[in-house]
């Protein structure tokens, strides 16, 4: 397949997942998830990020997703300046690992340091990043003006690029573009988007027509540094005919770059956690036919470990290199 022959960037997983790996214990249900052991355990942070790297991923997200202002104010009695140092030394976290992983490896290529920008919703604690029934109530401005502390925050403390991801709603994904074409013309950056089923966001707005309206739109607004587009923390079964949708009647020089970093497949619920492992496809089983769809960017999201990002690793380099 020609496609297979474009490059294919491997991601990192479930940093939440893997980190438990180091404190011992899931974090699901605490309102500041991960971001919380920025604070209370960052060696537990940089080993998970040197984890990831250790098992081939070309990118590693800042532990950053669930970290705000007001989250740190609230929940760890911070101050606005105490919480803007605490996401600029997760950051460095990151660069720490990247480091370390540099001198004691033989690769060519420096893996990239992208922040996670989770989105507005997840500051909610109302489960509305699944939702995205915020759109209705907030308005764009005040959708953006939230962003922008973590955002220069993350910018300054030195990344490559913002991963903004698990928008549930067109309108946030459209208000993020204006921001960052306007306020950060030289940041590169992908949006990622939470689909309900095989066809829609989680807000219900069709997928391949949102993809499509974000796409035309950077390039009318000359805004080239917008490098994927695409979904996260979805089923893996959902990802290819969301992909299908965007991209199978579009010629090879048309098709939009895409990104994909799904859960493992298990299906979570408050009342009884994770359930369905032993009814999940290994995501790396995908990956042909997310390359072929147009994929440029593979990796995990919830319940998937630094292993499940080796495999996938293993998967894509056969597909270069012509071995599978």
């Amino acid at each position: 397949m020609t496609s297979s022959r474009l490059p294919v960037t491997v991601l990192d997983g479930g940093f939440a997942t893997q980190l438990s790996v180091h404190v011992g214990k899931h974090v699901d249900g605490d309102p500041l998830w991960s971001a919380r052991f920025n604070a209370t355990n960052p060696n537990a942070v940089y080993k998970t990020h040197l984890d990831f790297l250790e098992a081939g991923a070309q990118c590693i997200m800042t532990n950053t997703y669930q970290a705000s202002i007001e989250g740190y104010g609230e929940y760890l009695d911070l101050s606005e300046a105490a919480s803007i140092q605490l996401i600029k030394s997760t950051v460095k976290l990151a660069h720490m690992a990247r480091t370390k992983h540099l001198a004691e490896s033989d690769i060519r290529e420096i893996p990239l340091v992208v922040a996670s920008i989770g989105p507005y919703g997840a500051h909610l604690h109302d489960g509305s990043e699944y939702t995205g029934e915020y759109a209705d109530y907030v308005s764009a401005n005040t959708i953006q003006k939230w962003h922008r502390s973590r955002i220069d925050a993350c910018l300054e403390a030195g990344v490559d690029v913002l991963g903004i991801e698990t928008i549930p709603c067109k309108m946030e994904a459209d208000a993020m573009l204006e921001m960052m074409t306007e306020d950060y013309p030289h940041v590169k950056f992908w949006i990622s988007f939470q689909c309900k089923d095989s066809a829609h966001l989680a807000r219900g707005e069709n997928f391949a027509e949102t993809v499509s309206y974000i796409w035309n739109k950077a390039k009318l607004l000359g805004n080239d540094n917008l490098i994927a587009l695409g979904v996260n923390c979805v089923h893996p079964q959902f990802v290819t005919p969301l992909f299908r949708a965007v991209n199978e009647k579009r010629s090879p020089v048309e098709r939009i770059p895409l990104i994909v970093y799904p859960n493992s497949g298990e299906v979570y619920s408050v009342e009884t956690g994770w359930q369905g492992k032993e009814d999940c496809v290994p995501l790396e089983q995908y990956v042909p036919q997310w390359i072929d769809l147009g994929a440029r960017f593979i990796g995990g999201c919830c319940r998937t470990y630094a292993r499940d990002i080796k495999r996938i690793k293993q998967a894509v380099t056969a597909l270069q290199t012509g071995t599978l």
